[in-house]
């Protein structure tokens, strides 16, 4: 039987976005879970720092998010060497795309990426907040869920949430969520959606967040810088470096926690 091009073109694309989608309620679904359905259920009433079995539930989730990358890398059958997994993830050097060539200069956008995501961040969650939505969201969130409420006396002294805040970083930036989203299903998306994967990516990116619901659409700004850098010069080393920064702002805020007299 004789299908016409563009509906075998249509097709494909739905299958492929379809499998997209599945690989991000993949990675959305156990971190829900384990945000609000495990995490909950283990905070004792009389615990003065809850958040801290939040954070380890969060970040549970991020490692799971290795896992399922990992998985889908074995089911594509790239080689789990050096360079192929650096072309397959894109961590290699930025490049100007019409020519090919090295575009190390891409690099001094960072600092721009990442002053853009802080301040449109903010300005959308304060938005949204305003609206009767965001302001109903902000008041659902339980409060051991905002990481400044581990700033309290009982956490002077106590190393080990400098450890937490380590593992958090390292899964966060680089090999839990920065893996899945930038570096399996950035390159998987623009096979599928070509010039907008930078912006379907930031979306779903922003919609992942289900343990930060109440600031999700706040989130949408920040996932954009992002995808589009790491798209535009296809290196996710530039992804890495603009959300990257904001675990140095979380280890050096919680080691003056820790020194706290």
């Amino acid at each position: 039987m004789y299908f016409p091009a563009r509906f075998t073109g249509l097709a494909t694309l739905a299958w492929d976005s379809f499998k997209i989608l599945l690989i991000w309620a993949a990675a959305t679904g156990p971190m829900a879970i384990l945000a609000w359905g495990v995490a909950p259920q283990l905070i004792r009433p009389d615990d003065p720092m809850p958040g801290l079995v939040f954070w380890r539930w969060v970040v549970a989730g991020m490692v799971w998010q290795l896992v399922l990358s990992l998985l889908i890398l074995k089911l594509e059958g790239v080689p789990f060497r050096p360079y192929a997994l650096a072309r397959r993830l894109w961590l290699t050097s930025p490049i100007w795309r019409p020519s090919g060539k090295p575009m190390v200069m891409a690099f001094l956008l960072v600092p721009a990426f990442v002053a853009l995501g802080f301040v449109g961040d903010d300005l959308v969650t304060r938005l949204f907040q305003a609206t009767p939505i965001g302001l109903h969201l902000l008041e659902m969130a339980p409060a051991y869920a905002d990481i400044r409420t581990l700033d309290v006396p009982a956490a002077s002294g106590r190393w080990d949430i400098l450890g937490l805040a380590l593992a958090s970083s390292l899964f966060n930036y680089l090999l839990g969520e920065a893996l899945l989203f930038h570096g399996v299903l950035l390159p998987r998306m623009e096979k599928a959606w070509g010039r907008w994967a930078w912006l379907g990516n930031g979306l779903l990116f922003a919609a992942y967040h289900a343990h930060k619901f109440w600031l999700m659409p706040g989130l949408v700004i920040s996932c954009l810088c992002y995808s589009l850098p790491a798209q535009a010069f296809r290196s996710n080393w530039l992804a890495v470096l603009i959300h990257g920064l904001e675990g140095v702002v979380l280890i050096v805020a919680v080691t003056a926690v820790i020194l706290q007299p």
